[in-house]
């Protein structure tokens, strides 16, 4: 036991002296989003359309991200990386309904929710020559969440709307982030990253709809 807790104190002080003797370094990261909704999604957006659609299919909303970290090493191979992102996230539906009084003509609709977030992701990475691996914890702040229906028939746009439904989708979401990337030596990074939402994302919390999200970033650090 006194070997054992010899060595993980050892441990400490060695990772303590090089996160000393080692400076951070920072960087700018920005890329393609591809986000959805997962669980009770479909019931949690139709719930905000005003027409009634059938026929409905679900999609994912494609975005981008951007913004900065800061790598902060912790002992040889292992650091700790905060981060700030501008997130866009979302989900579409895709159905037709009918039009009153004339039943037998239908029109296809489409509703687009566009959510933005402010991303704090803290992240432990793991460096194998180049190779990165990554996974934490990360907190989101909601900024803005626009829902747009769009309808139309015979070649004639019939529905155009944009309502702001900020106040209708809970303002933090809570989540788990990983990945890997490759750090080059001329300071350019890529990653793969992937986002499971832990928080619901309507403001009651009545539908169990998440967040998803798959991040493919370029970045540079100084």
């Amino acid at each position: 036991m006194k070997k054992h807790f010899l060595l993980l104190a050892s441990f400490a002080l060695s990772s303590f002296v090089f996160a000393q003797s080692s400076s951070p370094s920072f960087g700018l990261r920005g890329g393609v989003s591809y986000a959805g909704l997962s669980g009770q999604a479909m019931n949690s957006l139709q719930g905000l359309i005003n027409f009634s659609a059938g026929a409905v299919t679900a999609s994912n909303h494609t975005g981008f991200f951007g913004g900065g970290y800061a790598n902060i090493p912790l002992a040889e191979n292992v650091s700790i990386e905060p981060a700030v992102y501008y997130s866009q996230k979302g989900y579409e539906l895709n159905g037709t309904f009918s039009l009153k009084g004339a039943d037998f003509l239908s029109a296809g609709a489409k509703a687009s929710l566009n959510t933005s977030y402010i991303d704090v992701p803290v992240l432990a990475k793991v460096n194998l020559n180049g190779l990165q691996l990554f996974a934490g914890p990360q907190a989101s702040y909601l900024v803005g969440a626009k829902l747009r229906t769009t309808a139309g028939a015979l070649g004639f746009n019939i529905v155009d709307n944009t309502t702001d439904a900020k106040n209708q989708f809970n303002p933090w979401d809570f989540a788990l982030a990983g990945g890997v990337g490759y750090q080059f030596a001329n300071g350019f990074n890529i990653t793969a990253a992937y986002d499971h939402g832990l928080s619901k994302v309507d403001k009651g919390q009545s539908f169990d709809s998440y967040n998803r999200a798959f991040k493919i970033g370029l970045g540079f650090r100084f």
